[in-house]
């Protein structure tokens, strides 16, 4: 298990590491409370974070509280806060702010130790339930409302330089598939199709029914090279039903992050593109310029670039 240790006394901190390691762990070992949330948001498979109460630029109580905030409930983190006060109202707090345990500093040897294995024992738990809370079960991608959390964060730091752009890819003439060849063959469909959003490299969901999407920092342009690259490769996927090989081919709607954009806004207008890419004849791509708001989908007008490739 990979440990954070925020410590500002040296003496202290290079026992409690000494301690630990030998027990197969991976310390990280700061002295104050910036470096180590730097790292804990860089580096998610930090699994515990132990500090100690009296920090020099902030409390412990203020990095248990930012660090509960930053793990949130999409990712498995077991705070100990250890303090050299055994005032019972400091223990009190720090639960009340997201710890969750309290133990006297230094640590002794053995308390130590079932304090780490509870933290292994939970954080593993935590995890199992978090990939049953964000993976679709069929396809093995995002849920779409994991797919939404991740796409939020990545527009947390978009801008002009850094772009952010969506792909909604939907399988063509699906329906006839199922009805054809049945649920199981639709599902190995599904889960093909899943395997090759897969690698276009960023955060890949499962939007509902046949419709699926991928999260990439790539301008528009790029991301309809992808988008091309996508929709050839699942044409060339090889599906048997029986003695039959299934032709497959989608249809796929992209659009680029543009100032002031929520995801939802986003979204809708990868959707539009989309739209009209199964409207202007299927297994194709088609890429959103301009597209004004409107709730009813519909509405929707705009000018939109269709690539001119088209096969089957």
């Amino acid at each position: 298990m990979r440990i954070a240790l925020v410590e500002p006394g040296r003496t202290v901190r290079r026992i409690v590491t000494g301690i630990i390691e030998p027990w197969g762990h991976n310390v990280c070992a700061f002295t104050d409370a910036p470096q180590a949330l730097a790292c804990l948001e860089a580096q998610s498979d930090i699994r515990a974070l132990i500090t100690s109460a009296e920090l020099t630029t902030t409390s412990g109580i203020e990095l248990v509280k930012e660090a509960r905030r930053l793990a949130s409930a999409q990712r498995p983190l077991y705070i100990i806060l250890m303090s050299a006060s055994a005032e019972r109202s400091k223990m009190v707090e720090a639960l009340d702010n997201g710890a969750d345990d309290f133990m006297s500093k230094p640590p002794a040897l053995e308390e130590l130790r079932a304090r780490l294995r509870a933290a292994d024992r939970i954080t593993s738990m935590q995890a199992e339930l978090i990939a049953v809370a964000t993976t679709d079960f069929l396809t093995g991608l995002l849920t779409r409302r994991a797919f939404v959390s991740n796409v939020e964060k990545m527009l947390s730091k978009a801008s002009p330089d850094d772009p952010v752009s969506i792909l909604i890819c939907d399988l063509d003439h699906f329906k006839s598939i199922n009805d054809r060849h049945g649920h199981e063959v639709g599902d190995l469909v599904l889960r093909k199709v899943g395997d090759e959003l897969k690698l276009a490299g960023g955060p890949a969901g499962r939007l509902g029914g046949e419709e699926l999407a991928v999260a990439i920092e790539r301008n528009l342009d790029d991301a309809v090279g992808l988008a091309e690259r996508l929709r050839q490769s699942v044409m060339s996927l090889v599906i048997r039903a029986g003695n039959e090989v299934i032709g497959v081919t989608c249809s796929i709607g992209v659009a680029q992050w543009q100032p002031g954009d929520t995801v939802d806004t986003l979204l809708r207008r990868a959707d539009i593109s989309l739209y009209e890419a199964k409207h202007a004849g299927r297994n194709r791509v088609v890429a959103a310029k301009v597209f004004p708001l409107s709730s009813d989908r519909g509405e929707w007008r705009g000018v939109a670039r269709l690539s001119d490739r088209r096969t089957g």
